[in-house]
């Protein structure tokens, strides 16, 4: 089984020091057929200054690796992409005007506040948040679908779609994801619809959650909508936790009735399936 980590941190992120190097020599030691580094991309004015996504360095990094490693791996540059609306015209200027292999959109901040902060949850019921956040997730996509309709794709994979999770049970001691399917079905459904593939993130099963994100029942949500693949990311932000829990997270999606992992090189999607 041939797989691909497409969702992975260096030091070109300013929250990893990982070493590029290290990374895929990680990803080769578990035997993946590929490994796609996506560095933090945020335009926030609260994060802007602190994003020290610098294209020119990062590409020589990549090109330097390509040219080590040669044929024994495959070696993407992709860019994770945290969705801020008002902001969507430089970002989308930002990348038509630089090449990727793949671009992850990721939902950290909703109506103006970042999910991972512990004063958002203060005094306000988990379940009431995790609404609030879905509805964020839910409207970016809305918008990638009206701006698939438009012109080519601007992104490609929704990464950890319930990220919430993550912090209603550290700061709440609850995961509050199921009490909102109507939410996540209108977000598979606009995925389907924009052409963006939602991601298996392995993080929060080694972080201690006890699933990824989204979870085997939402993937089987996503199946029974008409999904055909998914992509799989370790958010790693260490060497060692390339392809954390991938053998679970493959089973899970067969058992979901998800047999390929979307794979991207130079923007375009192939399905590699996982039997």
């Amino acid at each position: 089984m041939q797989l691909y980590d497409q969702h992975l941190h260096s030091h070109h992120s300013f929250d990893s020091s990982a070493n590029p190097e290290a990374n895929v020599r990680a990803a080769l030691d578990a035997g993946l057929a590929g490994l796609t580094f996506t560095e933090h991309f945020d335009t926030h004015p609260s994060e802007r200054e602190a994003c020290i996504y610098n294209d020119k360095t990062y590409s020589q990094t990549i090109h330097d690796l390509r040219r080590k490693f040669g044929d024994a791996i495959f070696i993407g540059k992709g860019i994770e992409v945290c969705f801020q609306p008002d902001n969507l015209d430089d970002i989308v200027s930002f990348l038509d005007h630089l090449t990727f292999d793949l671009v992850l959109v990721s939902v950290h901040w909703c109506h103006g506040y970042p999910i991972h902060i512990r004063d958002v949850w203060k005094d306000r019921d988990a379940s009431d948040v995790t609404r609030w956040y879905l509805e964020g997730v839910l409207a970016a996509m809305q918008t990638c679908e009206r701006l698939h309709r438009n012109r080519s794709r601007v992104f490609d994979v929704l990464a950890h779609m319930d990220f919430c999770k993550r912090y209603s049970k550290r700061f709440a001691d609850r995961i509050c994801i199921e009490e909102h399917t109507d939410l996540t079905e209108k977000i598979f459904t606009c995925c389907l619809e924009a052409d963006i593939v939602p991601e298996i993130n392995t993080s929060t099963t080694r972080q201690g959650i006890g699933e990824s994100m989204p979870g085997p029942n939402l993937v089987r949500q996503y199946a029974q909508l008409g999904g055909e693949a998914m992509s799989l990311g370790s958010d790693a932000h260490r060497s060692e936790d390339i392809a954390a829990d991938f053998p679970g997270e493959v089973a899970n999606l067969k058992s979901a009735n998800i047999h390929n992992e979307a794979v991207y090189h130079q923007r375009e999607k192939r399905l590699i399936p996982l039997d």
